[in-house]
């Protein structure tokens, strides 16, 4: 994989802060609040009371925070029903605003408690991002004056979910982009450690809210959480997994409400015993795009899938069929939000594809188990497949990888087949 923080010199990275601070530094923490947890001022001010308890314990800190819970898809909603192919550009200084008011807020809360305290956005760090505005990625973050600002006590309250552009206009990281924005800034600050409060109290075998017997885990390592992450689990976003497990960033994920031990995010050697599955993901905010009786010559996916990726549409499983008649079905999935631009991409390339017709089918669901058990145990996919067998639940389309494997059923059937296989593999709570 790709370092995200491939251009941020070794000194100003935090992967392995522990060992390189020197000995009477004080613990430096990034504390990463989701849109739940600063739903309200009353809840903002629960969260400058935690910033607070770790400011008097000796620890220089940053926060990182997300919007509103519900003011990100209130901005996007303005945008698509403006125009649902609008300009990335403007969605990105739309979208962007959730997180500064946020940030202006907690600042305030902590000033008010006699905390020092200054908000900052991503443009004025700057953390610098590519120009995939809308999915930008971080490039680099100078974290010299955060650093400086820390070492005299005061708190920085940083805007997550964005950076500054090539463009130099602000750029956002996507859904989830404020896990990535925490993840990245702790690396940036040779943090000691990276704590994501939410609205759960760590991360579970499954989603509690389906199977109430889901368990939750002490730990889980970095590639089982990017795995969870990428197919459906909505505890961390993906990048911040990857970013996490490139840097060495120890993250925890904690409750915003409960003052309850949480799940540490750790390299797999820490796990002694290893669970052959750890959890059970499921994603309903994929679809499925077939197109049919594609001309079977080389270079045919090359074309469609180059065509996606220069629209920065991400590609997930993807499966061809091959007729008789020289034509091919080609199958694969990607984001609901995407249908609209992925349609209009594929029409600017139907006269070299040659495809006669394209089906989409938004009403699928992703269903994935995950474990590093899976590298010494044979037949962890034929329990699935039985057990889904077992519920007559048919399978469209199969995808795996040394530690996972995912299919795609209708989504009538998400809950049905996510009871059954926390049930096949053992994980129901005693």
């Amino acid at each position: 994989m790709l370092d995200p923080l491939a251009n941020i010199p070794r000194a100003k990275r935090g992967g392995t802060a522990p060992q390189t601070q020197k000995q009477d530094q004080m613990p430096r923490i990034v504390m990463k609040f989701g849109g739940t947890s600063v739903a309200n001022l009353d809840r903002i001010r629960d969260v400058a009371q935690r910033v607070k308890r770790e400011v008097d314990a000796g620890n220089q800190v940053a926060v990182v925070l997300s919007a509103m819970a519900g003011t990100t898809n209130q901005l996007v909603g303005w945008c698509q029903a403006l125009a649902p192919l609008h300009d990335a550009r403007e969605y990105d200084t739309v979208v962007a605003t959730g997180e500064q008011v946020t940030t202006g807020l907690l600042a305030i809360a902590l000033q008010e408690i006699g905390i020092e305290a200054r908000s900052w956005q991503g443009w004025q760090i700057p953390i610098r991002t590519d120009n995939a505005h809308g999915k930008a990625r971080i490039l680099s973050i100078d974290g010299a004056d955060l650093i400086a600002r820390m070492g005299r006590r005061q708190v920085a309250v940083v805007s997550g979910f964005q950076g500054l552009a090539p463009d130099n206009r602000i750029a956002t990281l996507g859904r989830g982009g404020s896990d990535t924005s925490a993840v990245a800034l702790a690396a940036a600050l040779k943090a000691d450690r990276c704590d994501i409060y939410t609205d759960v109290d760590g991360i579970y075998t499954t989603d509690p809210r389906i199977v109430p017997q889901a368990r939750k885990l002490a730990k889980i390592s970095y590639e089982e959480m990017l795995e969870l992450a990428s197919v459906g689990a909505k505890v961390l976003q993906s990048r911040s997994v990857e970013l996490a497990m490139n840097e060495r960033v120890r993250v925890q994920v904690l409750s915003s409400f409960e003052d309850k031990p949480g799940t540490l995010v750790v390299d797999e050697d820490e796990i002694v015993e290893k669970e052959i599955v750890s959890g059970i993901a499921y994603a309903r905010d994929e679809a499925k795009i077939t197109l049919r009786r594609v001309a079977d010559r080389p270079g045919i996916a090359a074309t469609i899938f180059g065509k996606l990726a220069e629209e920065n549409i991400n590609v997930d499983m993807i499966v061809q069929n091959i007729s008789a008649d020289g034509t091919t079905d080609m199958t694969f999935t990607i984001g609901k939000t995407d249908l609209p631009r992925t349609h209009a991409a594929l029409l600017a390339i139907r006269e070299q594809v040659g495809w006669t017709d394209v089906l989409e089918d938004p009403n699928v669901a992703k269903i994935s188990v995950v474990g590093v058990g899976m590298r010494s145990h044979a037949g962890v996919a034929n329990t699935m497949f039985r057990a889904l067998a077992d519920k007559a639940i048919n399978i469209q389309v199969i995808s795996t990888s040394e530690i996972k494997v995912s299919v795609l059923i209708g989504a009538e059937y998400t809950e049905l087949a996510v009871r059954a296989l926390h049930t096949a593999y053992g994980l129901d709570a005693a």
